[in-house]
């Protein structure tokens, strides 16, 4: 096996090297893969990319020509792939299509109890010796409603975690489980509905065209006068402009975000030595009631063991000219 392994962090290089051993094959590169970095390939059968690496038909065109017949991603989502060119070329795709839903359906919530406890106001005020209560009002989340946008495998262990907190469910998607809901005492409905009634609104949908800016000014409209809204699903989904303006009507009573429409090149590094360029992104991190983190949903130990073992195996598998493992290929 022979992989240049884009984009990596020391915790990469840790889990994918437990997962594959030493003499591997892999080779880490700290750079994104794109246009100007392709080149870095050299020799390698497969590439190994993750969320913000470009792969377009230019890219794969270049991966191509040097002989690369795998893209292995190391993520769930592929929007970054421009997959009809890797078909063309005959070049294989595959992904990790679920790691560990419970990573990010427990940071969803974190967020929200961060956001609405003001816990990390509260930790900043007691370091400084300010051990005023001033300010750090939140609500019981129990007889609340939450309206949980996507009920894929992460959107339904997330309405369990609030059902736990004795709140009302609502849930919104094009293909609707009925019997999941009706178990765990959750009621479908209308997207329309689901915002103007819910307290709290969580997104957990992919992102496709038709769900580009799914939160955008006239939906935020239609939101209750309040709500709370938590994004972990893909930061696309919610028209950023929109989010800043329905912030400064004072309409929403809190945002909690791990991911953001324009995050490539920002996200994942530490832009802490010089002024920040994105504009909205500034903006949104003034707001008292926004909480941001930096894509770290997924960040635990159990889901990046299983990323690096799928990631290995799916390497390993179409290598040896054989299928990828069952849900991976793409």
């Amino acid at each position: 096996m022979s992989c240049a392994v884009f984009d990596t962090k020391p915790y990469d290089r840790e889990f994918l090297t437990r997962a594959a051993g030493e003499n591997s094959g892999l080779r880490f590169l700290e750079f994104r893969l794109g246009p100007e970095t392709v080149s870095a390939v050299e020799d390698a059968s497969s590439v190994c990319v993750f969320v913000n690496d470009k792969v377009d038909s230019a890219v794969i065109a270049s991966l191509a020509e040097k002989g690369v017949k795998h893209i292995a991603l190391r993520c769930a989502g592929f929007n970054n792939v421009d997959l009809a060119a890797a078909k063309e070329h005959g070049i294989a795709v595959t992904r990790v299509p679920a790691y560990s839903p419970y990573a990010v359906a427990e940071h969803t919530v974190a967020l929200l109890m961060t956001l609405n406890r003001k816990i990390h106001r509260a930790y900043n005020r007691v370091r400084e010796q300010n051990f005023s209560l001033n300010g750090l009002v939140g609500f019981d989340l129990h007889g609340k409603t939450v309206g949980i946008v996507g009920t894929g495998k992460i959107g339904r262990i997330t309405a369990r975690i609030f059902r736990g907190f004795g709140c009302r469910v609502l849930a919104y998607d094009p293909v609707e489980s009925n019997a999941w809901a009706a178990e765990n005492q959750i009621t479908y409905t209308s997207l329309d509905e689901l915002l103007a009634s819910s307290d709290i609104v969580s997104l957990h949908s992919p992102l496709f065209p038709e769900t580009f800016h799914l939160l955008d000014a006239t939906r935020f409209a239609k939101m209750k006068s309040g709500a709370h809204l938590i994004n972990t699903s893909r930061g696309k989904l919610v028209d950023n402009r929109a989010l800043i303006e329905v912030l400064k009507s004072g309409h929403l009573g809190g945002v909690a975000l791990d991911v953001y429409e324009e995050e490539e090149g920002i996200f994942f590094e530490d832009h802490s030595g010089h002024v920040l360029a994105d504009d909205d992104l500034s903006r949104l991190l003034t707001f008292p009631n926004v909480l941001i983190t930096s894509h770290q949903a997924f960040l635990t130990e159990e889901a990046l063991s299983e990323i690096a073992r799928v990631t290995v195996e799916n390497l390993a598998q179409v290598g040896a000219g054989e299928a990828p493992l069952d849900g991976t290929m793409l």
